[in-house]
């Protein structure tokens, strides 16, 4: 059933709510006032519910006019944004219940990976709907944590350690086969250094280029330019040293600026230590909006055409906006259980989490 909830309204104005709602201080008359670096793109934040059910969704795609979903108990399915048309799918794997939270898509299939012990990826036709396994792996430690693709024929999946290296599927026929690559190939992991299956961006692409995210005790930043045939590793400064601190999110808004938070899991409102900001493609990384805005954060996005200026994140805090690159943040939304988002465009992005995915517009 769908709903609708009430407009949340943001009113900016020259001489009042722009400082009450933004923390901006208003200068004595008598000096000059220089126009602030950066401004915000909207002044009105309005929300709808697409779905509201018993579900546990932590990934999204956005195809066309539609959001594909993945969620808990095998269920995935989508939304078509047009007429609100919904299509439900399960997937029953012996009496398994499957927790699907990384999904990635080419132009005809949807792929969709469990966490756990198998780890199962399931190839989805959009077409038809079709379902197959395309890849298995049992073993105590198997723990998928994202997926993404570079193109139609080469997609990535990464997960937690199974030995001393993170786990690595890569496809190279779109997504028919998946091949594990061996350690021997792949960086070291530190001790207690895994992966959040938070939001399913833990894997970052631009052209060739791919960055991923790792937490808990140690929490650094993977980098290939050669679409995961050699890695480098950078260190970085958010919060880490214990199994739930670390960076659960990441996006690059394109090959030089990218933006990664988290914090501490079991300290959601901690906002400090839980954001960090690279302007050389992820080869430096400084903290950034210490001490202000939200504090756990489970998925990032850069706004469309933003140059990089525009923030939205989802958490325990709320869902909260940066138009400063991350220095200063707004709560624009009070939704405390929301996992992740994706944009459609710049005016307009889908987030989901607990029992629930909505359709937010900024105008």
């Amino acid at each position: 059933m769908r709903s609708f909830l009430a407009l949340i309204t943001i009113v900016f104005c020259s001489s009042c709510n722009v400082k009450s709602i933004f923390n901006k201080t208003e200068a004595p008359k008598t000096e000059e006032v220089k126009p602030p670096a950066f401004e915000p793109s909207f002044t009105t934040v309005a929300v709808d519910t697409l779905l509201a059910e018993k579900l546990s969704i932590r990934t999204l795609v956005i195809d066309n006019n539609k959001v594909w979903y993945a969620a808990n108990n095998g269920n995935y399915g989508n939304i078509d944004l047009k007429d609100g048309k919904r299509f439900v799918g399960h997937i029953q794997k012996d009496t398994l219940k499957l927790e699907f939270r990384s999904m990635a898509q080419t132009e005809d299939n949807i792929f969709v990976l469990a966490i756990g012990n198998p780890g199962l990826l399931y190839r989805i036709s959009k077409g038809e709907s079709a379902v197959a396994l395309v890849y298995e792996e049992k073993g105590e430690k198997v723990f998928y944590d994202a997926i993404n693709f570079w193109n139609e024929n080469e997609g990535i999946a990464i997960g937690d350690p199974t030995e001393d290296c993170f786990s690595l599927l890569i496809t190279r026929d779109g997504g028919q086969t998946w091949k594990k690559i061996p350690c021997e190939a792949l960086p070291k992991l530190a001790e207690g250094e895994a992966f959040f299956a938070a939001s399913n961006t833990n894997i970052n692409i631009k052209g060739e280029r791919t960055w991923i995210v790792s937490g808990g005790k140690k929490s650094r930043v993977f980098y290939s330019e050669d679409k995961g045939k050699t890695w480098q590793v950078t260190e970085t400064p958010i919060l880490q040293g214990s199994s739930m601190t670390g960076i659960f999110s990441a996006d690059f808004y394109d090959e030089t600026i990218g933006f990664a938070t988290g914090g501490d899991y079991e300290k959601p409102q901690q906002n400090f230590g839980n954001k960090i900001i690279t302007s050389d493609g992820g080869k430096t990384w400084s903290l950034v909006g210490e001490n202000n805005g939200y504090g756990y954060g489970s998925c990032v996005q850069f706004v469309p055409g933003s140059n990089g200026n525009e923030l939205v994140t989802v958490g325990a805090s709320g869902v909260f906006y940066s138009y400063d690159k991350g220095k200063t943040w707004n709560k624009i939304a009070d939704y405390k259980d929301l996992f992740t988002l994706r944009f459609i465009d710049s005016k307009m992005f889908i987030a989901a989490g607990n029992k629930k995915i909505l359709r937010f517009r900024l105008q």
